[in-house]
């Protein structure tokens, strides 16, 4: 699982993933004690080493340490790292649910406040935009084990009003959330804001996409999840109350309740929703005043039967808005859009579970009866070789306004398309995984005014020896757009790769990185980054990572992606086009167990250009350099 792929899913998916991980890492699990659904939480394991590790646990009575991983055949030796730091064993003690006295005595509090602060202006941060220019927010968390979860966020982007217009309250964005698990039969209730997602995520789902690579890694897993929402993140979410009951030892019932105000640009004529927006920002006095003038009602249920490796659920959505949905479907590609007030889904998820086989599936309609399905199936043909096969089709009516299935496109609509994949690793080491994906798009798309296809094709191979891992991989993707004066269609073709070096031990990291794109569509683009990673930690309480690269991309058809260590809950996967030097540094001190400190510098300079952005973010300077700083206090 390398976050350097995450650049094939949105850059909103990317931030969710990476904070669910942080979650993780900052409140690890007791893998003694660990439910199938603390487990589903993680989004590198598949189903298969789901039931291994919970079959382990109960065979031999827990672990004693976590080296007893490798006693787990399905799982990898990248696997067995990743959970090394989201997990702990320790000895189990049958616990009941704490009271209130104990909740109060032993909760652990958790303050965090991040400030940026850009060393540049933008021509909004002149004129255009309401608030000042530097990003900030808070975070507080109270938690009791994996027990209960209560917190509150606050957070504001650069531009955003503070203390000010509508956001008199303070921050912009505020998230607030109770979460209890393991209260006898009431396996998990949410109250506030949270997420839930549900099967494949063709009705339902909030939580982290399953994108190609995702798939490839959690063979098409599948769950029902309800999580606090304790992101920055002002759309994906639900506000009210959700709640996963053990009816029997094999059924689960799960119910949702949802009313929440939401941005949407509004028709002039008539007052109904042109569009919902997804972005968060409220910078501009237009931004300003599409905020909160709608506002939503989403209410469902799913029960769901598991037993013997079989398992079916059965899902009931129900969305309504206090003005109609009116979008323009002038334009072609919106002819299908959703229209009007109220609308509904049902679906039914399946699965079948062995050693060698793995069948995942979702079947689901609409309002209009529409049908969208995807199924999996995957093949453990040999100890080191597994075979995967993911076929979806995705009808051109039908919409859930909540989906987020596995998908080209990014909508689970107007798309079929069959994936293989292999797993392969041949020898102690070795990891291998590729895939091919013929998709077609019947009707017409954004930037396509008739039905196109699409052919991706992906390789990777990662070797770890003792200290070094060497990982190279290549992508070779073929998509359609339209042609001039939208005549006919033209191909647009893109080739990715990537080769990298790393080094670890104790108190140094080092990682050497080469990334080259070509891109043919109306011309060639060509664009590389060779980009050099350095940690060292002199001291248990001191950390310092640097980063620095050089670009050189004709234009943004062939940009660049890199990681960056950031401040915690803080995503940083900078794209870069042009010529220039990107350079970052960060440190991060703790006194003690109780408070940390996070200083970052980051600089791009660009060799091209002496501009960087347009309109409200354009700055006058081919320099941009920025810093985070974030103090924690933990108590």
């Amino acid at each position: 699982y390398e976050l350097s792929s995450i650049e094939d899913e949105s850059s909103y998916t990317n931030e969710e993933t990476l904070e669910l991980l942080a979650d993780l890492a900052e409140h690890p699990i007791n893998l003694n004690i660990a439910t199938r659904e603390d487990l589903e939480r993680f989004p590198f394991l598949s189903a298969q080493q789901i039931e291994d590790i919970l079959a382990y646990i109960y065979q031999y009575h827990g672990m004693e340490t976590l080296g007893e991983l490798t006693m787990i055949e399905s799982l990898d030796d990248i696997r067995r790292k990743l959970l090394s730091f989201f997990v702990y064993v320790k000895q189990i003690e049958k616990k009941n649910f704490p009271s209130i006295k104990n909740i109060l005595k032993y909760g652990k509090h958790d303050v965090m406040f991040t400030y940026k602060i850009p060393f540049y202006e933008r021509k909004g941060d002149k004129n255009g935009y309401l608030g000042y220019k530097y990003q900030h927010s808070f975070r507080y968390t109270f938690h009791l084990s994996d027990y209960i979860k209560a917190g509150l966020i606050g957070a504001q982007d650069a531009g955003e009003p503070f203390l000010a217009n509508k956001n008199s309250a303070g921050y912009d964005h505020y998230s607030f959330y109770v979460l209890i698990k393991k209260l006898g039969v009431l396996k998990t209730l949410s109250i506030g804001r949270y997420k839930i997602s549900i099967g494949q995520g063709l009705i339902i789902n909030s939580s982290f996409s399953l994108g190609k690579l995702t798939m490839m890694q959690t063979l098409g897993r599948q769950s029902t999840i309800i999580s606090a929402h304790s992101s920055r993140s002002a759309y994906n979410y639900l506000q009210g109350a959700a709640a996963t009951v053990a009816i029997s030892k094999h059924i689960d019932l799960t119910g949702f309740i949802s009313y929440r105000n939401i941005d949407a640009t509004l028709n002039k004529k008539g007052g109904g929703i042109q569009t919902i927006l997804k972005t968060g920002y409220h910078r501009t006095k237009n931004e300003m005043m599409k905020k909160n003038n709608a506002t939503q009602l989403a209410t469902g249920m799913t029960t769901r039967w598991n037993s013997g490796g079989f398992h079916i659920g059965a899902s009931v959505l129900f969305t309504c808005f206090d003005k109609p949905l009116q979008q323009n479907k002038n334009e072609s590609y919106k002819k299908y859009a959703p229209q009007d007030n109220n609308f509904w889904n049902i679906g039914v998820d399946y699965g079948y579970l062995t050693p060698h086989w793995n069948l995942q599936g979702e079947t689901a309609t609409n309002n209009i009866g529409a049908i969208a399905t995807m199924n999996m199936l995957s093949w453990k043909a040999a100890y080191n070789l597994t075979i995967i096969g993911v076929q979806r089709l995705y009808g051109h009516k039908y919409y859930s306004l909540f989906s987020k299935g596995f998908s080209e496109g990014g909508h689970v609509q107007n798309e079929s398309g069959i994936l293989l994949g292999v797993n392969y690793n041949p020898i102690r080491g070795l990891s291998l995984q590729a895939y091919t994906d013929i998709i077609q798009f019947p009707y017409p798309k954004y930037r396509v005014h008739i039905g196109s296809k699409a052919w991706d094709n992906f390789i990777s191979a990662i070797y770890t020896y003792k200290n070094i891992i060497l990982s190279a991989r290549y992508r070779y993707k073929i998509t359609e757009k339209d042609g001039v004066n939208k005549k006919g269609l033209i191909k647009d073709i893109t080739q990715r790769g990537r080769l990298a070096l790393s080094y670890i031990n104790n108190k140094w990291n080092c990682k050497t990185q080469t990334d080259i794109v070509l891109n043919n569509y109306k011309e060639y683009s060509l664009g590389y980054m060779i980009s050099e990673n350095i940690s060292y930690t002199p001291l248990q309480k001191l950390s310092i990572t640097t980063t620095l690269g050089y670009f050189n991309t004709d234009s943004y058809a062939s940009r660049i992606y890199i990681y960056e260590r950031a401040p915690l809950y803080t995503f940083s996967f900078p794209s870069f086009y042009g010529q220039g030097i990107r350079s970052s540094c960060f440190a991060r001190l703790s006194t003690g167990k109780h408070f940390v400190g996070i200083v970052r510098i980051s600089n791009t300079k660009y060799f091209n250009r002496d501009h960087i952005g347009n309109s409200y973010q354009k700055i006058n300077s081919s320099v941009i350099t920025d810093v985070d700083l974030q103090i924690r206090w933990k108590f």
